[in-house]
């Protein structure tokens, strides 16, 4: 309790985000139809919000800290990949997009803890930031797509068309990442 309370206003959203995984992973597994899907939809989106609101705070009140740096990418990584996995088992995205997704983002983690380790911070790119706004709406489609008040077929080919945007700029910006850190592979 004592750490919460010494915790800045962006780590704790950030921390929600985290605590809300496993409820979103829990109401995509044991509960099935459109009013699952409200609620699984429901839960991230709330939990892909704070990813934008906890980096607002952060910037706008000079709040960065060392666990912001970790711990927003990695919850927002942990987040994504438990939707697309769920999605993976609702047979809503084929399991090859995933796997292409989660091959860069374990290449740029490793990238960046290399970075760290010589001293050098990989800020976020735009395009990483277009790739996680694309994969965060996509996300939210497919898992929203089968409530009876949408327009299902266009709800859920927008979920697939974003999903392909994003793995595109997931490529493009793991490109500008490892362009960016050349100079750190000078001893291969």
């Amino acid at each position: 309790m004592q750490y919460w309370q010494k915790m800045n206003l962006a780590n704790k959203v950030t921390l929600l985000r985290f605590l809300l995984v496993p409820v979103f992973i829990l109401i995509v597994t044991l509960f099935h139809g459109w009013v699952a899907d409200l609620l699984a939809g429901l839960v991230f989106i709330v939990a892909a919000c704070t990813d934008f609101i906890d980096g607002h705070i952060a910037r706008s009140r000079n709040l960065i800290t060392t666990f912001g740096k970790f711990m927003d990418p990695l919850v927002d990584k942990i987040l994504v990949t438990a939707a697309m996995v769920a999605l993976v088992a609702m047979e809503r995205i084929s399991a090859w997009v995933v796997i292409l997704i989660l091959a860069r983002e374990f290449a740029i983690t490793g990238l960046r803890t290399v970075a760290v380790s010589e001293g050098v911070v990989i800020a976020a790119s735009w395009l990483g930031k277009w790739k996680t706004a694309c994969q965060m709406v996509a996300l939210a489609l497919l898992l929203l797509y089968t409530l009876p008040c949408l327009p299902n077929t266009f709800i859920f080919a927008l979920g697939q068309i974003l999903l392909y945007a994003a793995l595109v700029l997931t490529y493009l910006s793991g490109w500008e990442y490892l362009k960016s850190c050349r100079s750190m592979f000078t001893d291969l």
